[in-house]
């Protein structure tokens, strides 16, 4: 008896190893984007797990910073005649006489030139520095440890979002610690750089993040692209969710249990058009949208379908598997509830809206998961229909925009993956709570009684 349940806890443990090995070939390269778009270097290498955004010492840091400079200690600033008290050590070998930093408030901003043209005010035409002052000096195994103090004072009357900084020193004097840990160590380890120092603790963890709002803007209209994009992605995947929603239960329930001329032709068209691929088509599809779907649009003034959100929401009613998935749960469910409410006088409509729909709540929460992730995550046909302007593109494209804007020329790939793990939320809260409906609807869909 000991030996077998010793088994069963071997097998039990080695399962366990086994989808825990899976869990991390998964989610690895999820949690290691996130903790990337963290990160004010995304791409150092060799790759590291450490980020100093999760620090609870620099949260502590930039909160209290920022608070001590008059501003919020969530969202940060520097008010006027606030001041910042600043600590810096640094290790010196034997026989050197340590130096203190140069403190330089540069006329810097992340985000290059675009996010340059909406600075109102530079911190560096308002902070003055006062010191450093050396307060400490200890030995340390063959050298010095020296820690030097300095202050940011606001001299003048406007509050500062943001407040850059560098520090230099002479080489072979090693920086070690400080207030709050530096974005950057630059030229050998001489200078060490911070994008801001009264951040903040939430701009300061999310960085990237707010980069991703703030930095991209419409030219002509001046809002905020990347909430745009949002709303058009929204806007685009709930109405094909509804639309999808409508008429594939309509159009499942009458392939499922009416009977009709043509009704065999009709599933095997739609059999046949579950086999072509999307490649194949868009041509044609491109050709009908560019004409107003056979001149048909124009009717009502539109001479083209082109470039609007019409043209990606009329090529895209509704998909043929979808038609299919409800089919096939209609085609399930027993004879006897349509004959007994056809007894009672029940009409077609009838059945359909008050019987058979809310029967059906597992296939579409799976036509909804599916639907909208589709519609989430399409790519190549909004990138032919929609072309201009930037306020137009849905997020899949948006996104492709933003490679072009920090990838192209500087390699900053923060923002970009901020983006691409903002993108992915929706779909994860989407599929928690419809996971249910998920698995029972692709469950009822192929089994047949």
């Amino acid at each position: 008896m000991p030996d077998l349940q010793r088994r069963r806890w071997a097998n039990a443990a080695a399962v366990y190893c086994f989808l825990l090995l899976l869990s991390i070939l998964f989610m690895g390269p999820f949690l290691f984007a996130f903790l990337s778009s963290l990160k004010d270097n995304p791409t150092e290498w060799p790759p590291s797990l450490t980020v100093n955004q999760l620090r609870p010492a620099n949260w502590a840091a930039s909160y209290r910073l920022a608070k001590q400079g008059g501003g919020s200690g969530l969202w940060g600033g520097l008010a006027p005649g606030g001041s910042i008290d600043f600590e810096i050590t640094y290790w010196t070998e034997e026989g050197r006489e340590p130096a203190p930093p140069e403190v330089v408030i540069p006329k810097r901003v992340q985000g290059g030139a675009a996010a340059a043209l909406s600075v109102e005010h530079w911190a560096a035409d308002y902070v003055e520095v006062v010191g450093p002052y050396e307060i400490s000096r200890e030995p340390d195994q063959g050298g010095v440890l020296t820690t030097y103090s300095f202050t940011l004072v606001n001299k003048g009357d406007v509050p500062l979002k943001e407040v850059p900084m560098d520090l230099t020193v002479p080489m072979r004097q090693e920086f070690v610690s400080a207030t709050l840990s530096p974005n950057r160590i630059e030229r050998l380890g001489r200078t060490q750089s911070w994008n801001n120092v009264s951040s903040g603790l939430l701009p300061y963890v999310f960085s990237n993040y707010a980069r991703v709002f703030r930095e991209n803007y419409s030219v002509s209209t001046g809002k905020r692209l990347f909430l745009l994009w949002i709303r058009n992605s929204f806007f685009l995947a709930v109405t094909r969710v509804v639309t999808t929603l409508v008429f594939a239960s309509m159009a499942g329930y009458a392939l499922a249990r009416l009977r009709f001329r043509g009704r065999n032709a009709v599933f095997g068209l739609l059999l046949f058009s579950m086999m072509i691929p999307q490649q194949v088509t868009f041509i044609s599809n491109y050709l009908v949208l560019r004409d107003g779907v056979f001149g048909l649009s124009r009717l009502v003034g539109v001479p083209t379908l082109l470039n609007t959100y019409s043209g990606l929401i009329i090529s895209g009613l509704v998909g043929a598997s979808s038609v299919f998935i409800m089919k096939q749960f209609f085609e399930r469910l027993p004879a006897s509830l349509e004959e007994s409410a056809r007894i009672d006088g029940a009409s077609t409509y009838t059945i359909f809206f008050r019987i058979f729909l809310p029967l059906a709540k597992p296939p579409l929460g799976a036509l909804t998961i599916l639907t909208f992730q589709g519609v989430w995550n399409e790519f190549f046909w909004p990138l032919v229909v929609i072309t201009s302007p930037a306020d137009k593109y849905p997020l899949t494209i948006g996104l492709l925009n933003l490679q072009r804007t920090y990838g192209a020329a500087t390699f900053d790939w923060g923002p970009i993956l901020a983006g691409t793990f903002i993108s992915a939320l929706p779909i994860i809260v989407l599929f928690i709570a419809f996971q249910q409906y998920f698995v029972e609807g692709i469950s009822f869909s192929g089994n047949k009684e």
